[in-house]
C-alpha cells in the first residue's frame, strides 16, 4: 500500500497536469476561433472563383475551340504525387493518426505505380522518414500561420512537373474543418483540374479571349484549392486539440478525486492502526 506522502505527490502531479491542460484547451480555443473565421471567410472566394472558372470555360466550349492548357492534361497515372498535411505538433486526438492511415492506405490502392509524398507537417513527414518512404519535399510551419505565399509556393512546386509530364496527378490529403467535435478525412485531385460545370445561363462578353482568361485564372485556381486545404486543416488542427485537451482535463479532475478518496481511507486505515495498538498497549499494561 502506498503511503500518504507518495498519494499526495501524486495529486500534486494530476493538479499541474490539469492546469497545463486547461491553459493548452483555452489557447487552442482562442486559436480556433480565429481560424474559422478565416476558413468561413475563404469559402466564398473560392466558390466564386469556381463559378468564374466554369463560367470562363463554358465560353471557350460554346466557341467550339479546343483547350490546349497544360493543368488539364490527363495521363494515365503512372506517377502520382501526394500531398499529405498534418500538424507539427502532437496532443491533438486522432488528428494525426488518421491522416497517416489515410495516406497508407493510398499508397496500397495505387501501389501498381509510382506515389512521391509532400508532407506538410512535421508530424508525416517523420513518420514516412522514418519508414524510408519516397519523400520530394516537405514543408514545415504552414498550418501553424497560413499565409497565402506559401501555398503559392506549394502551388508553384506540383504546377511545374505536372505541365512537364514528369508527373501525371496530384492529390491533395487534409482533415476537412466541418465543426468543433468533428473533422472530415478528405482527398481531393487537384490536378489534372476538373472544370467545373456553369449552371448560369448568362452569356458574358469578355475584353480579353477566354482561353487566355481561362490560362491566368487555372494557376490562381491551384494555389486557392491549396490555401483552403491548409485553412481547413489549421482549423481542424485546433478544434482536435481543444477537443482532446477538455477530455484530459476531464480525465485528470477524475483521477483527483479517485486519489483524494483513496488517500482518506488509508489515512482512515492509519489512524484506526494506531488507535488499536494504543489500546492494545494499555490492555496489555493494566
Amino acid at each position: 500500500m502506498p503511503s500518504l506522502i507518495d498519494i499526495r505527490r501524486r495529486i500534486r502531479t494530476v493538479r499541474s497536469t490539469e492546469q497545463i491542460t486547461k491553459a493548452m484547451k483555452m489557447v487552442s480555443a482562442a486559436k480556433l476561433r480565429r481560424a474559422q473565421d478565416r476558413v468561413l471567410a475563404a469559402r466564398p472566394y473560392a466558390r466564386m472563383l469556381e463559378n468564374l472558372i466554369a463560367d470562363v470555360s463554358a465560353a471557350v466550349l460554346a466557341e467550339e475551340r479546343a483547350t490546349t492548357q497544360p493543368l488539364l492534361a490527363r495521363r494515365p497515372e503512372r506517377h502520382i504525387r501526394l500531398i499529405l498535411v498534418t500538424a507539427d505538433r502532437g496532443l491533438a486526438g486522432a488528428f494525426n493518426s488518421n491522416l497517416i492511415k489515410g495516406a497508407i492506405s493510398f499508397l496500397e490502392q495505387h501501389g501498381e505505380g509510382e506515389v512521391d509524398l509532400v508532407t506538410v507537417g512535421r508530424k508525416g513527414r517523420d513518420f514516412f522518414r522514418k519508414r524510408g518512404a519516397p519523400l520530394v519535399d516537405e514543408r514545415i510551419g504552414m498550418t501553424e500561420k497560413v499565409v497565402y505565399a506559401d501555398a503559392v509556393a506549394l502551388a508553384r512546386a506540383v504546377m511545374e512537373p505536372f505541365a512537364s509530364g514528369d508527373i501525371d496527378a496530384v492529390y491533395l490529403l487534409f482533415n476537412e474543418f466541418k465543426s468543433v467535435i468533428a473533422q472530415r478525412l478528405s482527398i481531393k485531385k487537384i490536378l489534372p483540374l476538373t472544370l467545373p460545370e456553369s449552371a448560369r445561363q448568362v452569356q458574358f462578353i469578355y475584353e480579353q479571349s477566354p482561353e487566355r482568361l481561362l490560362e491566368q485564372l487555372l494557376p490562381r485556381y491551384v494555389e486557392v484549392e491549396i490555401y483552403h486545404a491548409l485553412l481547413e486543416s489549421a482549423a481542424a488542427q485546433q478544434a482536435a486539440r481543444m477537443t482532446a485537451m477538455d477530455a484530459a482535463t476531464s480525465n485528470a479532475a477524475d483521477m483527483i478525486e479517485r486519489l483524494t478518496l483513496y488517500m482518506n481511507r488509508v489515512r482512515q486505515a492509519s489512524i484506526t492502526k494506531e488507535i488499536i495498538e494504543v489500546v492494545s498497549g494499555a490492555a496489555a499494561v493494566g
